[in-house]
């Protein structure tokens, strides 16, 4: 779980206000769901959060979560890269229109990213349609809404997505 850095994405309605900064935390509940906190820089330079949840779709890979930031929507989020060491993590759809390229911290080397890029274009993504994320030194890190023990769910909800670290 923990803090994630967005180093790119595919454009998406969710996320057209947010020009930099992006970010995202992320904490196990005690009922085995995923708090989610997002943030990202407006271009009025002001920090937008979303809160959501997920849960665990698919219990043996853990890999594969649906997302919910606004009842009742909710969207298929799945792990399909990971760094063996947790530094990155690459998030995708079924569908292959969106996507997600996340760090532990807010940039990757050039080889790195463009490695990535290579296996997500092998595995159907238009590569064409990624844009980085700029990121400054002005990140929030603040934690995951504490979950209301009354309603076993966070305290606000909102829109966007999901990464797995604990979820090895």
């Amino acid at each position: 779980m923990g803090d994630w850095y967005e180093i790119a994405r595919t454009p998406n309605r969710y996320q057209s206000h947010c020009v930099s900064d992006t970010s995202a935390h992320y904490a196990l509940l005690p009922d085995g769901r995923v708090s989610i906190r997002n943030e990202c820089r407006t271009s009025k330079g002001k920090t937008e959060i979303a809160h959501g949840k997920g849960s665990i779709e698919d219990k043996d890979s853990k890999a594969k979560l649906r997302v919910s930031f606004f009842w009742p929507f909710s969207g298929d989020y799945w792990i399909i890269d990971l760094d063996k060491d947790y530094r990155y993590a690459v998030v995708g759809e079924p569908d292959r229109k969106n996507l997600w390229v996340l760090s532990r911290t807010p940039s990757l080397d050039q080889r790195t990213y463009d490695a990535i890029l290579k296996r997500i274009q092998a595995q159907g993504y238009e590569i064409s349609r990624v844009q980085k994320t700029t990121q400054s030194s002005v990140v929030s890190s603040q934690p995951a809404p504490t979950p209301n023990p009354a309603e076993g769910k966070p305290e606000t909800s909102a829109k966007r997505h999901m990464i797995a670290d604990q979820l090895k």
